[in-house]
């Protein structure tokens, strides 16, 4: 499972977020488990049933209005009960000052507090994504990952099979590079996954044969991408005969990343196939079954109609004896 220490996200988003440690140092050894992000609410009040304390927690205005408000003992008492359940991190928001005592008690327990000068709406939803991102399912696949007509196709098969320079080719006639060889995949909220590159790697291919070659230099900016949804999974495979093969398009054939079920083409290869101009057919193709028009069904459907019209015709001849 992904871990992020309080130092981890003040070193990645104490800019965008502006966010300043108000306790001490140590204190941002403290580990966020969750994507979550919570109000303390009625525990301040001492309701802390079904309160979710792996949360990160935020106290706005009204939380902090309500401190204020209450008398020395019950500000403290208030205060020793949020720490109590052990929350990960307190964020203070529109850089309110803290309430008296709970810096202090924070060190005392080792748990952060931060100042953030975003309003509370405004660091909910800029938060969020960062965490969904962070703590989202992931996983690495051995393939690559072109934008092609705006559809994310992940072309997967053996070592060797040509993978690469399928994609090569659709680099040189406009589409994007997104990932080669390794394919960071994760999974976002709606059953959306996203493909995006190794750090290390870049958008650096190799090409047996030729080497690694760098495809933003080469073909420029317009050529690469940094991440694209995964729409349709294209495996590649070795020519076999005996291999049944799907010819009309109307069994689909799913394929599963992450638990999420996504479109699986087959595609054997031989001499002479054109694997480009085919994987250009299948970006077009699910971009109209997105629209609503599944080519396979429409000719079946015209195919079974014609059927019957030329049934009934044959059958009203039959019966015609002038």
């Amino acid at each position: 499972m992904a871990r992020l220490t309080v130092e981890e996200l003040l070193a990645k988003r104490a800019g965008p977020l502006g966010l300043k440690l108000l306790t001490d140092q140590a204190t941002t050894e403290s580990e966020i488990s969750s994507s979550e992000v919570g109000s303390p609410g009625l525990v301040l009040a001492g309701f802390d049933q079904r309160f979710a304390s792996t949360r990160l927690q935020i106290l706005g205005e009204t939380e902090i209005a309500y401190l204020t408000s209450r008398s020395e003992d019950e500000r403290r008492e208030a205060i020793l009960r949020l720490l109590g359940l052990n929350v990960p991190v307190i964020i203070l928001t529109k850089g309110l000052e803290p309430p008296s005592g709970l810096i202090s008690a924070a060190n005392g327990r080792g748990i952060p507090v931060v100042s953030t000068t975003l309003k509370t709406g405004e660091f909910y939803s800029t938060i969020k994504p960062f965490l969904e991102a962070h703590f989202a399912p992931s996983t690495y696949i051995h393939g690559s990952l072109a934008d092609v007509y705006g559809v994310g196709l992940l072309f997967v098969g053996r070592s060797g099979i040509g993978k690469s320079e399928c994609v090569l080719d659709l680099v040189e006639r406009g589409h994007r590079l997104v990932a080669d060889d390794q394919v960071h995949v994760t999974r976002r909220s709606g059953d959306v996954l996203i493909g995006k590159g190794s750090e290390v790697l870049g958008f650096h291919m190799e090409i047996r044969g030729v080497g690694i070659i760098d495809i933003q230099s080469l073909f420029g900016i317009r050529a690469v991408r940094l991440q694209k949804r995964i729409e349709v999974v294209v495996q590649l495979e070795d020519w076999d005969e005996a291999t049944n093969v799907e010819r009309v398009g109307l069994e689909e054939e799913p394929t599963e990343i992450l638990g999420v079920e996504i479109p699986l083409v087959r595609v054997p290869l031989n001499p002479g196939k054109n694997i480009t101009v085919i994987a250009e057919v299948v970006s077009m193709n699910h971009l109209q079954k997105f629209a609503g028009r599944h080519a396979a069904e429409h000719f079946n459907q015209r195919l079974i109609e014609r059927m019957r019209t030329k049934a009934q015709t044959e059958t009203y001849l039959e019966e015609d004896y002038e």
